[in-house]
């Protein structure tokens, strides 16, 4: 050790202390690892209503190997479910698409393309949280865009490089 450690926790996390979490009302007695109860974690285990929370009493975060292994797999489940099953569930997370960052010209495109109907006069914070809230109702079939998306790329029929008049076959 470098001499300065009080020897109740270092960087790696807990070496005696028990997980933080109570869990169906009872404290898990387990070891406590590295991985902490986050904000981020504790929403993940509000949303999919795990009966767990954290001990007032604990004078740490950590939580042991066990519950994260759980909260983990509640995320993963999630996942899958959304793109398997192709629910009109929104997830609550932040969206991976921000259309806040598209200039107002490129949002009025989509609005037209998709003929999204909506007051006139919105700006565009306004406009791009009523066309995320479109966006994430669209349906998307993993398998088959990603099917398409290597079917296109291996026969060259990307309508954009043929009009750029890029040709992988002079090549």
């Amino acid at each position: 050790m470098n001499g300065f450690s009080t020897g109740e926790e270092d960087s790696r996390g807990p070496t005696d202390q028990i997980c933080c979490l109570i869990d169906n009302g009872e404290r898990c007695s387990k070891p406590a690892g590295n991985a902490s109860y986050s904000k981020r974690i504790q929403k993940t285990v509000t949303q999919r209503r795990l009966n767990l929370g954290i001990d007032n009493c604990a004078r740490h975060i950590y939580i042991c190997d066990f519950h994260k292994m759980i909260i983990q797999c509640a995320r993963t489940k999630r996942r899958r479910k959304d793109s398997e099953d192709d629910s009109n569930e929104t997830d609550t997370d932040v969206p991976e698409v921000d259309l806040y960052q598209l200039q107002v010209n490129t949002l009025r495109r989509y609005k037209r393309h998709y003929k999204v109907t909506m007051r006139q006069g919105l700006n565009k914070a306004q406009l791009a949280d009523t066309l995320m809230k479109h966006f994430k109702t669209i349906p998307v079939k993993e398998k088959e865009v990603v099917t398409f998306f290597i079917y296109t790329v291996k026969t060259n029929a990307n309508k954009l490089d043929q009009k750029n008049g890029i040709n992988n076959d002079t090549n």
